[in-house]
């Protein structure tokens, strides 16, 4: 899907004018890639804020820059680390003819049935690294993991017949794994740690301590 965004040319600055800029609404940026020079750019903060809600960051982008049409992937975004607003933006010009390799996040479906047996799933690997058309990107890659059972994993070797692009991580590049539930304690034990023996009649038939 491919999103057009307009952007305006800027002149790099100092912080204070980076500030103004983020003051009147704009988010500063810079555009760099296939085809041309690094370009700084600014756009409006609201309409960007938008578009990212409704399509996601791994969409290709169309940016309007004064009238010059650029497809574009975002390649970095800085947000303020109080606030969580966007200050700054990274786009990477491309080819729309070649593919490229981009990092998607991992999306869990189905009820594992090692967690409908009391285990917990555990995702040690949240992203994977394909190789596809700029088209073709997608905002995420669904696993179902109903068949993993307690004390097993599912590997990217187990997924990658299940899609069309190149997975670029390893077969034992990890995505999902069941741990057993905690090991419940078998035997009660006294306070020197010596274990108690209790009779069907509910009486502590251990030997007395002086």
């Amino acid at each position: 899907m491919s999103t057009i965004l307009n952007a305006t040319t800027r002149h790099k600055g100092q912080r204070s004018t980076l500030t103004k800029l983020r003051q009147s609404g704009a988010i500063p940026g810079v555009v760099y890639g296939y085809q041309m020079e690094p370009t700084s750019i600014s756009l409006d903060a609201r309409i960007f804020a938008k578009v990212l809600s409704e399509i996601g960051s791994k969409s290709v982008f169309q940016l309007d820059v004064e009238g010059k049409k650029i497809n574009a992937v975002l390649n970095e975004v800085q947000r303020c680390a109080l606030k969580g607003h966007v200050k700054h933006v990274d786009f990477k010009s491309i080819n729309m003819s070649e593919e490229l390799e981009v990092d998607i996040s991992v999306s869990v479906v189905g009820e594992a049935i090692g967690v409908k047996d009391g285990g917990f799933l555990l995702q040690p690997n949240r992203d994977i690294r394909i190789k596809v058309q700029p088209s073709e990107i997608p905002e995420t890659i669904e696993i179902d993991v109903t068949n993993v059972a307690i004390g097993t994993s599912l590997y990217v070797g187990d997924i990658r017949q299940n899609f069309h692009f190149e997975i670029l991580n390893e077969d034992d590049y990890t995505l999902v794994s069941i741990t057993p539930p905690p090991a419940e304690n078998e035997q009660e034990e006294t306070v020197d740690g010596t274990p108690e023996v209790i009779e069907a009649t509910g009486q502590n038939t251990a030997e007395p301590r002086e």
